[in-house]
């Protein structure tokens, strides 16, 4: 009776001490290392415990309640650029996040240093919009958006507002602006 029970004891202690730790710059589409996307602005202490947060709280009606949250290394280095569904609350969860640090990565390799052919070769794009200066490109199953400027474009599509921007219109060594996450979009 108890040799079983002592195996069955055994079996699932090294089970859960085999459990796979999370990689702290692995980007998924509800998460991005322990940050997910019901994590609280009040809990952003504990998961970048050994990183600085800086947030700008605006007091001025003009600043559009911008209440951006930047994760900096201690050494000075940014990695991300946090933004709350609703400014100055505690229990707000992340709407988005910019990723500024390249090494941030999905699963497929993808970062803020990948081309477009690398993001449209890992991902299917879901819709690609084309505003004054720039390009953004959305990809649902990221949940992710990114920002190509339109200098990466060929001359005749850069200022021609009317044309329907396509995937095969954008080169495929055009490199990423920017990289956002986009969660809670409400």
């Amino acid at each position: 009776m108890y040799k079983p029970f002592l195996s069955l004891i055994i079996l699932s202690l090294l089970f859960s001490s085999c459990k796979k730790e999370q990689d702290p710059f692995e980007i998924g589409k509800q998460h991005l290392g322990l940050l997910t996307d019901s994590t609280q602005v009040k809990d952003l202490e504990s998961i970048f415990a050994k990183d600085s947060l800086v947030k700008f709280i605006s007091g001025d009606e003009f600043a559009g309640g911008t209440n951006n949250i930047d994760v900096y290394e201690k050494g000075g280095k940014q990695l991300l650029s946090l933004s709350p569904y609703q400014a100055l609350d505690s229990t707000s969860v992340i709407e988005s996040i910019q990723i500024i640090d390249p090494r941030y990565k999905t699963d497929k390799g993808i970062s803020n240093l990948s081309t477009f052919k690398e993001i449209s070769s890992a991902y299917k794009i879901s819709k690609i919009n084309s505003l004054i200066n720039s390009v953004h490109i959305i990809v649902n199953e990221l949940n992710a958006s990114f920002v190509i400027d339109k200098k990466e474009l060929p001359a005749n599509l850069r200022f021609n507002m009317d044309v329907k921007l396509e995937a095969t219109h954008i080169p495929d060594n055009a490199k990423i602006k920017y990289f956002f996450l986009n969660w809670n979009m409400h």
